[in-house]
């Protein structure tokens, strides 16, 4: 069966473990292959939210890693062919880079790709409180075909732990790309 490839990118905002999540929830699934980038900042939040090793920890999680610097990565160019991104967490200033086309590094360059192609490009952004720049960013990349998905607790799934607020929102990114798990519970009526 062939697998799917989503690009993953870990990011410098606060919430390192949506990225490790994401990578440990699609390798469990086995029907994603990842390529991830992680962004310079991205490694410091990982070390002071996860602890030294995370960036390895990351990196050993995905089928493929590459260097934020590294333009000749097969991911940098659209003949590529991928299911999309998922940024999680997305910081400020990749939610800007990505908004103004301005690929300064590969993660940034990979949304572009993303976005050009057509292909679906997730973004946690993991910011609060928000100014006007924030907003008319997370504007921009919504018209221009990306969905921004704040990882905001819901309480309908009864989350009891930290790890239960992580994977609802990672479930509703992997929802977009229709990837099927059971990180959370879905909501019934009744």
């Amino acid at each position: 069966m062939q697998r799917k490839k989503i690009i993953v990118g870990i990011t410098g905002a606060s919430g390192s473990v949506y990225g490790l999540k994401l990578l440990e929830a699609l390798r469990e699934i086995q029907t994603v292959e990842t390529h991830l980038i992680i962004s310079d900042a991205g490694r410091c939040v990982l070390r002071e939210e996860i602890g030294k090793d995370s960036s390895q920890q990351a990196e050993s999680r995905a089928d493929f890693h590459y260097d934020i610097r590294d333009f000749t990565a097969p991911v940098a160019s659209g003949s590529y062919i991928t299911e999309g991104m998922i940024v999680a967490p997305c910081s400020a200033k990749t939610l800007a880079s990505i908004a103004h086309g301005f690929s300064e590094n590969l993660l940034a360059r990979c949304a572009d790709v993303v976005l050009k192609e057509r292909r679906k490009l997730v973004l946690l952004f993991r910011e609060t409180p928000l100014n006007l720049s924030h907003i008319e960013n997370m504007g921009k990349v919504t018209r221009m075909g990306a969905v921004v998905l704040p990882p905001i607790p819901a309480f309908y799934c009864g989350p009891r732990t930290v790890d239960d607020i992580v994977a609802h929102a990672i479930g509703k990114a992997l929802d977009i790309f229709a990837v099927e798990h059971s990180l959370f519970k879905r909501w019934k009526s009744q």
